[in-house]
């Protein structure tokens, strides 16, 4: 089939793109910049700059677009970006597409579990309520503004993605010196649940997805056995075969050292079960983090 891709110079992207090409797929790009190849395609989301003749003919569109949400301190400029990067994005594309004589089947359009908030102990599937606090209003933001592409008839899947385990990028790379050096900790209480997936069956969940005509709506792209902090913390420890520091990082250490997102990416966290993957019959690669952490790393 014929893919166009945005956001694909990003971790998760590349390694979808990689994916479809091995399997055959042709994949077109929409970039930021001018294109450099045959497969590439300009777009500007922000003045909603996007050419049509990009799109036609294709089968599936994956929108993984929008700013990086851990990797700087949360200012107010820079949560107006995570916010209106999501939005300009989506509500580009989304209407284009909607716009089309000859419309894709499909639109995957990125989404994340922060749409619950914090769940605590209770866990949670897509029939879960939306939570309170800056990121699940992102996320509502976000995944209200692929409804054009529903309304219009394409198949509309928001994906809801936990933390994803990966060499490449993420939050691991930058947490592995510390942990190299025998001194990784819980954060906070250690309680909070952090629900992971590793990129290879993020990547394969997607092509599931891609290719199951009954998959519609919001899709938790989790491993099915979350984990605590603690729980996160001691298994990175034992795939390094490195100690791990019996004392917690205080919580007003963490938002002194980062900021808010300390509070909702950090200390807060989602106890999620990927109910509609597993009722759609997907098998996981990796379901248990002490499994899944070895092959990662």
């Amino acid at each position: 089939m014929t893919v166009i891709v945005t956001g694909s110079s990003g971790l998760l992207g590349t390694a979808l793109v990689g994916a479809l090409r091995a399997e055959g797929s042709r994949v077109v790009r929409l970039v930021r910049r001018a294109p450099q190849s045959g497969d590439e395609s300009f777009w500007n989301p922000a003045k909603g700059l996007l050419d049509p003749a990009a799109l036609e003919g294709a089968e599936a569109v994956v929108h993984l677009a929008g700013a990086g949400i851990g990797d700087r301190r949360w200012t107010e400029e820079h949560k107006r970006e995570v916010l209106r990067s999501r939005v300009e994005g989506t509500r580009t594309l989304a209407s284009a597409l909607a716009g089309l004589t000859a419309k894709p089947a499909v639109l995957l359009s990125g989404s994340a579990i922060g749409y619950y908030g914090d769940t605590g102990d209770r866990e949670v599937d897509e029939s879960g309520p939306s939570g309170e606090g800056f990121l699940p209003e992102v996320v509502r933001a976000w995944e209200a503004e692929a409804e054009p592409a529903a309304a219009a008839g394409i198949r509309t899947v928001r994906l809801r993605t936990g933390l994803v385990l990966s060499r490449e990028g993420g939050m691991l790379p930058r947490i592995l010196p510390v942990f190299k050096l025998g001194l990784g900790a819980p954060l906070g209480s250690g309680r909070q649940y952090w629900s992971w997936i590793s990129v290879e069956d993020w990547v394969h969940a997607v092509r599931h997805i891609l290719k199951n005509q009954e998959i519609t709506g919001p899709v938790n792209l989790t491993a099915p056995e979350p984990v605590t902090n603690a729980g996160f913390t001691a298994a990175l420890g034992r795939a390094l075969h490195r100690p791990t520091m019996p004392l917690a990082v205080p919580g007003p250490v963490l938002r002194a050292a980062i900021g808010g997102f300390a509070q909702e990416g950090v200390l807060t966290g989602q106890r999620v079960i990927p109910r509609r993957l597993l009722d759609t019959g997907y098998t996981f690669r990796h379901i248990h983090l002490n499994e899944a952490l070895p092959a990662v790393l």
